[in-house]
């Protein structure tokens, strides 16, 4: 099923408007996140976990819908609204680049990254994410950040958990900086258990952990299809570990 169990990370313009001119990256950085001025509710204060719930599919799915909304409030769930949810989520999804583009102009690191683990190591993981990550913008970028997770997809033996990633970055370090914390949250995928990624493509930022989880006669099998199909290795090379010719 695709859910998501939200810790969510909203934003809304503060009341004293501040530009990329008149503001650093760690000084926008705790608006963003919610450390709020004073007399003003800051946003994401509520710190309940949030289900986005929906259904699609060619026929009328009401009946499945108000049959998982009893089986939230059974447990103690909250509706909050019902309808508008699934616009709000697909106007943000889409605005998300866009966004990511302008925090990083305004000296803020802005990054997501995703993976796949079983339930039994779940929570260990997603604690050792927040805070090996954490230090390693303490490390890299003199401020922890945030980071935050959401679960995107769940099966019966795991989640998919995905990060966000925030934090002050210096200008003209930002493709360093940004190396630098994605080898860091790889390593520790691979050391738990995870998936180098879930739903994600592959590419060639993935590829020296892919390989260290690909089985070898696997990549001998996309090694010599690859050969077969293209030999002169014009389609995307070097994608998914595979040799250049």
């Amino acid at each position: 099923e695709n859910c998501g169990g939200f810790d969510t990370l909203s934003w809304r313009e503060p009341a004293h408007k501040r530009t990329a001119s008149a503001a650093s990256g760690a000084e926008l950085l705790p608006l963003l996140v919610g450390q709020k001025p004073a007399q003003e509710e800051a946003p994401g204060d509520d710190d309940r976990p949030l289900l986005v719930l929906g259904f699609e599919g060619g026929v009328d799915m009401s009946g499945h819908l108000i049959a998982a909304l009893g089986l939230c409030t059974g447990v103690g769930g909250e509706v909050q609204s019902e309808g508008s949810g699934e616009r709000q989520w697909r106007d943000s999804f889409l605005q998300a680049p866009y966004l990511r583009d302008t925090l990083v102009s305004m000296g803020i690191l802005a990054e997501t990254f995703e993976t796949a683990v079983t339930w039994d190591r779940l929570d260990g993981l997603i604690a050792r994410v927040r805070s090996d990550v954490g230090d390693a913008l303490r490390t890299l970028c003199g401020d922890p950040g945030r980071v935050t997770c959401r679960l995107t997809h769940v099966y019966p033996d795991g989640a998919a958990p995905y990060f966000t990633v925030l934090a002050p970055v210096a200008q003209g370090e930002e493709i360093a900086t940004w190396d630098a914390v994605k080898a860091r949250v790889s390593d520790i995928l691979i050391s738990a258990g995870a998936t180098i990624t879930h739903h994600h493509a592959v590419g060639r930022d993935h590829a020296p952990w892919y390989e260290q989880q690909r089985p070898g006669v696997f990549g001998d099998a996309l090694t010599a299809a690859k050969g077969a199909l293209d030999p002169g290795g014009i389609l995307n090379p070097g994608v998914l570990g595979l040799p250049l010719r």
